[in-house]
């Protein structure tokens, strides 16, 4: 034991340390109070862990056992605390309790009776390197011994060869470096001593390092380990390695501060439910942390986080097209408008000559032939059609027309492209071209799937509309012509009227592979499907051999060919859900809706806490073995169905006009919207609501003249008695659909604050909710499959579990009368929701039943009448 051994403990920088500690973990707690970010549970030892920044990450699990990289080098792996005590040495991970974690950093409480230890691990956003903080407080001399393998080297598939380690007592570290002496990082700490060396011999070898940090006696006591790296050398890792250890408070508040001010400038939200709140808020977070900078490919979105214990890849922490894309509509309905203008730049750049967009980059791509050796680049076909969604997508939310002159040659080619692929049957082809959404198992090869043939269609809308914004109007009407050829060439095509479903892809024949996928979802994100063909798909997707009570499964768990751990024949990927909830909103299928955006909402406050994983079970409540636990289009799938689903936010910077239709939960009384931009204003929306009216409140803050569009949806048996604004009457219209009303108030902002009224009466909603199941368990949640609306009722055809009792609550209980197949709740004798009892069934796990809600008369003397179709 090295006592007392700490001549760099009376020096400036271990007496800042004191001195920034209590002041830093005040910033910090304010931080988490501010914003309710902070998440915390017993430890599970297998669940990962990561904490990440631009240019660094640290993984691992819940134990304590992890790794460190400075992209896109391995620095090492097996990361982990020993604790010294009087005659013995005791593993911290068994003694891991419990796990909080903020966006700014991790911490694992390890404790005994008669110590604890909180290790915090914080990687600076703009820094190579990280940091370990170690706060001990014990009734016992103690010490703590860092223990690590090395493990340099260069991200797969570029490699380093050969490298050394060595211990420098000056600046108390352990020393790597290559044998060109190009690449170097650093470990130690300002109270570090020696204690281990890895060493081969012919009679004996060990790979581990060690240090020890000083014996605490007795009381409290915190100690600081810290990891720098460098591509240029050892010189620049010690100047990083100096920077962190003087500066480490500063950084941990900057990074902090850098996520605060994230939140604070993005869409926040208000919300009843905290946790859809936290959810929301999480699933930001966990997007920006997507964002990466490459010393030699530049800043991108990245897939996703793993451990990558034994390899050299750390799960999907690569440059991919099509998933910066589908994180890239998070981006833009939340105004991180920056964000996706520097992905979008990314993916441009390593565009190919003939038009398509990457699938996926090495961060060591640069260092290898990766574009002429390697199949992976341009595998997929989907990105090319999305990187055309995904620019007008931005270019009209954010208002940048400059962007879609600049990056026009580069659209152009893309289209070019796209029109290349297109096969016998006049669609983008996957054959030959690139797979679609599925990239294995029975489902493939196809000629062209729905979702690839979708995503093309869609791409000439864009492209059209793009067009038509810099003033290339002949372009623009010939490419709106394709659009609508396309349309009904995909309809036509891809409807199976037998099975009254959108088939799966033409197989290789040409022929309809009829049978339903969760993929059919994607036109409707798009609006592309006939409204009442889409309807009896939506009905085949919510029902149970879809919908889990962890998201939707690819296809249908009675399809023959299903398997629950099938990558992509039966597996539940939140990004289907998000496509699916998204699609069930824009069709005005809210209940299912709902119950798809809760799941992914749930899994970011579950597994990796903060973040989505990227696939599950079809049949129970686990990942899979091969999932990535942070994985960043996951976590775009909380925040575009709570936008651009839920909220029904569709803003217009081109044009200055913003379009606000939200399907709320029937519990819902009240939320509010900050941060709304429309290139330089920015609206705040306040909503509250009674059985009798609704009110919104608009404050706009910024000089342009903006339009607002309020369009909120109400069940059909709604009376609509007029509308108001400003305390003046104002005009509306009415949007009939088979399971809802929009009443529309369009107007033009004032300056300061609007108020809106709708005044109703009659309204009825009910309201759902949702949890997810214990882990390893099956499904067990309501499923609301339809309904059926007519003046004096509504038939609800659900399933459930059989033998199982779910409770709905009701929204304007006074307009029920009564409940055939379920019982109604009563609290005060007032009606407070229903209960639907599943009936024992011997042959199968879920059940259908029909509940039918009938409903007290009304006279129709309002201005609008019902909105029955």
């Amino acid at each position: 034991m090295h006592d007392g051994a700490f001549p760099i403990c009376g020096s400036r920088v271990f007496r800042a340390f004191f001195s920034y500690a209590c002041w830093l973990a005040l910033s910090v707690s304010a931080f988490a109070a501010e914003t309710d970010l902070t998440l915390s549970r017993p430890v599970r030892p297998w669940e990962f862990l990561s904490v990440t920044g631009m240019r660094a990450g640290i993984f691992g699990n819940e134990s304590g056992t992890l790794e460190a990289w400075v992209y896109p080098l391995k620095i090492l792996s097996g990361f982990h605390l020993m604790l010294h005590l009087s005659g013995s040495v005791i593993p911290a991970a068994s003694l891991a309790r419990t796990i909080t974690v903020r966006p700014e950093s991790s911490s694992i409480l390890y404790a005994s009776d008669e110590y604890q230890i909180r290790e915090t691990l914080i990687v600076p956003v703009h820094e190579s390197g990280a940091m370990v903080l170690l706060e001990t407080e014990t009734s016992v001399p103690l010490e703590i011994e860092a223990v690590f393998e090395r493990d340099f080297q260069l991200e797969w598939p570029a490699g380093l060869g050969g490298s050394d380690i060595d211990w420098d007592p000056n600046l108390r570290a352990f020393s790597m470096e290559d044998e060109r002496k190009k690449f170097a990082a650093l470990i130690g700490s300002p109270s570090a001593a020696l204690a281990r060396q890895e060493y081969f011999s012919n009679y004996s070898a060990s790979r581990e390092n060690s240090f020890l940090l000083g014996r605490t006696a007795k009381g409290k006591e915190t100690k600081l380990i810290v990891l720098a790296a460098s591509m240029n050398g050892s010189q620049e890792a010690e100047e990083t390695f100096h920077r962190i250890t003087r500066q480490y408070s500063d950084l941990w508040h900057d990074s902090a501060e850098y996520y605060r001010q994230y939140l604070n400038q993005t869409v926040s939200l208000e919300l009843p439910d905290s946790r859809l709140q936290q959810a929301y808020d999480w699933a930001r977070i966990s997007i920006l942390q997507g964002m990466v900078s490459n010393p030699y490919l530049g800043t991108g979105l990245v897939a996703g986080y793993r451990a990558s214990e034994s390899d050299e890849r750390p799960g999907f922490a690569w440059f991919f097209g099509r998933d910066a894309l589908w994180t890239a509509f998070a981006l833009n309905a939340e105004g991180a408008f920056a964000r996706t203008r520097t992905a979008l730049d990314f993916l441009s750049h390593y565009q190919r000559a003939d038009g398509k967009i990457p699938h996926e980059m090495a961060q060591t791509a640069s260092l290898v032939p990766w574009f002429q050796d390697y199949p992976f680049a341009f595998a997929s076909a989907d990105a090319t059609p999305l990187y055309l969604v995904t620019v007008d997508d931005y270019v009209r939310r954010s208002g940048d027309l400059p962007f879609a002159t600049e990056k026009w040659d580069s659209l152009w080619k893309a289209y070019q492209f796209l029109k290349s692929t297109y096969g016998p049957h006049g669609l983008p082809q996957n054959l030959d071209f690139g797979h679609g959404w599925v990239e294995g198992g029975p489902f493939v090869p196809v000629e062209s799937e729905l979702y690839q043939s979708s995503l093309g269609t869609q791409a000439l809308r864009a492209l059209a509309d793009l067009a038509h914004l810099i003033g290339k109007e002949d372009l623009f009407h010939q490419l709106q012509a394709e659009f609508a050829h396309q349309t009904q060439l995909l309809n036509q095509t891809f409807w199976s009227k037998e099975k009254g479903l959108y088939a799966f892809a033409l197989d290789q024949k040409g022929q309809r592979s009829d049978f339903a996928s969760v993929l059919a979802t994607t036109p409707m994100w798009f609006d592309l499907l006939d409204p009442t063909n889409a309807e009896a798909m939506i009905d085949q997707l919510a029902s149970s051999g879809f919908q889990t009570d962890w998201g939707m499964r690819i296809v249908s768990s009675s399809n023959p060919m299903y398997s629950p751990g099938g990558y992509h024949y039966g597996s539940v990927w939140p990004l289907f859900t998000g496509w699916a909830a998204v699609a069930e909103y824009r069709y005005h299928r809210t209940l299912p809706a709902y119950l798809n955006l809760l799941a992914n909402a749930l899994l970011t406050l579950d597994g990796s806490l903060g973040h989505v994983t990227e696939v599950l079970s079809g049949d129970y409540y686990q990942p899979l073995s091969t999932s990535s636990p942070h994985q960043v289009w996951s976590a775009a799938m909380v925040v575009s169905p709570v936008l651009r689903g839920m909220f029904g936010l569709e803003s217009d910077s081109t044009s200055h006009q913003l379009r606000f239709a939200p399907h709320l939960p029937a519990e819902w009384k009240s939320f509010a919207i900050h941060n709304l931009q429309m290139r330089d204003t920015k609206i705040d929306l306040d909503f509250q609501r009674t059985e009798d009216e609704m009110i919104l409140g608009v404050r706009q803050v910024g000089s342009e003249a903006c339009t607002l569009d309020f369009s909120p949806s109400l069940s059909p048996r709604a009376e609509i008695l007029g509308a108001e604004l400003n305390g003046r009457p104002a005009p509306m219209q009415v949007e009939h659909n088979s399971e809802d009303q929009h009443v529309s108030v369009r107007f033009t902002l004032e300056g300061g604050r609007n108020i809106v009224r709708i005044h109703l009466r009659n309204d009825f909603g009910i309201g759902i909710s949702a949890n997810l199941p214990p882990l390893g368990e099956r499904s067990q949640g309501l499923r609301i499959v339809s309904e059926t609306w007519n003046p004096q009722s509504m038939i609800m055809n659900v399933s459930g579990i059989a033998g199982h009792t779910y409770e709905l609550s009701i929204w304007n209980p006074k307009q029920l009368v009564q409940v055939d197949g379920a019982e109604i709740s009563k609290h005060d004798s007032e009606i407070s929701g229903i209960r639907i009892s599943i009936p024992k069934d011997e042959g199968s796990a879920y059940v259908s039943e029909k509940i039918v809600f009938h409903f007290s008369p009304v006279s129709r003397d309002s201005k609008e009448g019902g909105g029955y179709p």
